[in-house]
């Protein structure tokens, strides 16, 4: 049988970069006032104007009515550990101190299944209420904590990718692996794993200072034998964190080259935060087709740095946004993008709203290379979606009912918006979260 359905309402949807100014680029934005998304069997079978596709729906095809809200593509968050859920808002300390006083201790918790189960699905609960579709995920060491939220994500139908963390050393010894034991947990978990449904496994190293040589040369090794897979850690986030690298390797040029030695700069890789980056190291990048994960709640919580997104885009490289929870403050793309726009105005560089959701949406699915799946509202796209609601809150409303443009609706969304503003979420093709109407 075919599960069908049709959306309709007001839609917006990125064909392509829409650029920096405040008029986005042509062609780089479909925006409908009355859309219609035909939905079959979890993916967009067409769309148009509703009226222009009214002649052609089947008898009897379900209607939702969403004419009051905005329907874009499901968000999108590149960089996100899914263990910390329970130790965000923890008192800020600086990166190293707080991986030892939080971090460290809280992973420590998820070698027991019924644990990781548990926050597997509370976490894919939040972002599902938040109108996040797709993330990029950091589990812990424990193999149980990726086959546990694996499952949970291949249950709910979600595209998501998310790797067993690898780390052999400067870390408790509940949560180091054996050099080459983490390597054959990870090879089980992408055997288990890696396309099944709709997701997909990343490789993750933490970071450089808990890795041995040995260890990274051979998830590089992993990743020569396997391009289809993705790469995620960190870099360059701390300058205390900087100068702990030079020490533990002497022999390499600066940070990034630690990772280049051993092959796991690529184009499907991602680095979270880059904050302090020479423009030789962001052009080293550009040319290896990887991205930055900028993260910007996090990086003001633990007072990393500001990050400089238009050296990025000198350079050619990809950025990509993210929560990095739970260092970041919040789950919700759009305290995201408030953090990214307030980031951007201490550097005069301000984010208009037609980046911001770009970047949330086909400019992260681009940079991950998910964008034959996801990431635009189009005909054969994953049916992907988030509706947004302009009168969530007596005050978005009040602010919204002022707007007399596209612009100037999705800069109010972008500042005032929060989970709420996030009416309903589909995913697959299916209805995986509607707001309560008792929530104001």
């Amino acid at each position: 049988m075919t599960d069908s359905r049709v959306l309709r309402g007001p839609l917006l949807s990125f064909m392509n970069d829409p650029g920096e100014d405040d008029t986005p680029q042509p062609g780089s934005v479909l925006h409908l006032e009355d859309g219609a998304l035909w939905i079959e069997n979890g993916r967009i079978h067409a769309i148009a104007e509703y009226l222009e596709l009214e002649s052609e729906l089947p008898d009897g095809i379900e209607v939702v009515d969403y004419r009051d809200k905005l329907m874009m593509p499901g968000f999108i968050d590149s960089h996100v550990h899914y263990v910390q859920l329970e130790i965000m808002a923890s008192y800020g300390r600086q990166l190293l101190d707080w991986l030892n006083e939080y971090t460290f201790p809280e992973e420590c918790r998820f070698a027991e299944r019924a644990h990781a189960e548990a926050i597997a699905e509370a976490f894919l609960d939040e972002t599902l209420r938040v109108g996040t579709t797709t993330a990029q995920v950091f589990c812990t060491s424990h193999p149980t904590s990726v086959d546990t939220f694996f499952a949970a994500a291949h249950r709910r139908g979600l595209r998501m990718l998310a790797g067993k963390v690898l780390m052999d050393r400067h870390a408790p010894d509940a949560l180091v692996d054996d050099t080459y034991g983490g390597i054959r947990d990870t090879e089980r978990l992408i055997g288990d794993w890696h396309g099944k449904g709709r997701l997909g496994y990343t490789l993750t190293p933490r970071f450089a200072p808990t890795s041995t040589r040995e260890q990274l040369d051979a998830t590089g090794g992993l990743l020569r034998n396997a391009p289809d897979l993705h790469l995620q850690t960190h870099l360059s986030e701390n300058l205390g964190e900087i100068d702990w690298v030079a020490e533990l390797f002497p022999e390499a040029s600066d940070y990034l080259n630690v990772y280049e030695r051993y092959g796991l700069v690529g184009p499907k890789s991602t680095f979270a935060h880059g904050i302090h980056l020479t423009q030789d190291a962001r052009n080293r990048l550009a040319q290896a087709g990887s991205n930055i994960a900028f993260c910007p709640t996090s990086n003001l919580f633990l007072g990393s740095g500001l990050f400089d997104r238009l050296a990025c885009r000198e350079a050619g490289l990809n950025v990509t946004l993210a929560s990095d929870i739970g260092g970041g403050t919040d789950l919700s793309g759009f305290g995201t993008l408030k953090a990214a726009y307030q980031v951007g105005q201490l550097l005069n560089q301000p984010l208009t709203p037609w980046q911001g959701f770009y970047r949330l949406t086909l400019g992260n699915a681009r940079a991950l290379h998910l964008e034959s799946h996801i990431g635009s509202l189009r005909k054969d796209a994953e049916a992907d979606i988030v509706v947004l609601d302009p009168k969530a809150t007596p005050l978005l409303e009040r602010r919204t009912a002022r707007t007399t443009s596209l612009s100037e609706l999705l800069f109010a969304l972008m500042i005032l918006g929060d989970d709420r503003a996030v009416h309903a979420t589909w995913a697959n093709g299916q209805l995986v979260h509607q707001r309560s109407e008792a929530v104001s």
